[in-house]
């Protein structure tokens, strides 16, 4: 019998803790944000379309490491406490390589480890091995 393969996925603009769970075990790893934050109070940027630009082509290719993880999952629930989380999930439910996969997003606040971990088992599995069903991402929006 094949097992499902699930991930979560807590993010927010800067990082990205990934956690694939398979067969009851959860292997986490962190996506970090090419996002430079300027100085307190400064610009590193002359003017705000350049901040925008770069800011954009940074958040694209965060979105695009995530999104190359996701392709290995059947089910994945997308958590975290800023909107990063909706804006991966609508470049996701426009590409056709991820039809197939169970797609939701919850809001969630700043969480630890174990917070993340407890979230991801809750999400997945409503009690012993058995597991629960993602929602469908068109109704995800929770």
């Amino acid at each position: 019998m094949k097992s499902t393969k699930y991930l979560g996925i807590w993010m927010d603009h800067s990082i990205a803790h990934v956690m694939g769970f398979e067969n009851d075990t959860i292997v986490t790893n962190t996506v970090e944000s090419n996002l430079i934050p300027p100085p307190d109070g400064q610009s590193l940027y002359p003017d705000k379309e350049s901040v925008s630009d770069i800011s954009q082509e940074q958040r694209s290719e965060y979105y695009q490491k995530l999104s190359d993880l996701i392709l290995d999952y059947e089910s994945v629930v997308l958590f975290g406490p800023t909107e990063s989380k909706n804006e991966l999930f609508n470049l996701l439910i426009y590409n056709h390589l991820f039809d197939k996969i169970n797609l939701a997003i919850k809001h969630a606040v700043q969480m630890d480890e174990i917070e993340r971990t407890k979230f991801i088992r809750a999400n997945f599995y409503s009690s012993g091995t058995e597991p629960k069903i993602v929602q469908n991402r068109m109704f995800s929006f929770i």
